[in-house]
């Protein structure tokens, strides 16, 4: 997965979700814009076709859809997500994602 390190992590002011974060041919891009003891914001770029294996996080996660589409299984239930669709990723639970076409996703991970 490639990560924009040259961008700043926080932003500041007002900014353009579908332009945080680009599409790069055969992988996943990801941008965090808020980090913070209590969870992160992070912007995600998926090509066609890419994904994320099938994991378990410790805390909260909400998936908000910016643009394409996606399928996200959690324990073993599988949803198909379009731009402003939202999907809440459980503790504990494994979960994996698959990009039926591109698609930009926003990531709240709650920590506390």
């Amino acid at each position: 997965m490639a990560h924009d390190r040259s961008a700043p992590k926080d932003i500041e002011g007002a900014a353009s979700l579908t332009e945080l974060v680009q599409y790069q041919a055969g992988a996943v891009v990801s941008r965090t814009i808020l980090k913070k003891l209590a969870g992160t914001v992070t912007v995600f770029a998926f090509d066609q076709g890419e994904g994320l294996s099938e994991h378990t996080a410790a805390f909260d996660a909400l998936v908000i859809m910016i643009e394409g589409e996606a399928e996200i299984s959690v324990a073993g239930a599988m949803h198909h997500l379009s731009a402003g669709h939202i999907l809440r990723l459980p503790p504990g639970q494994p979960h994996a994602l698959r990009a039926l076409e591109r698609f930009k996703m926003l990531l709240v991970m709650i920590r506390e």
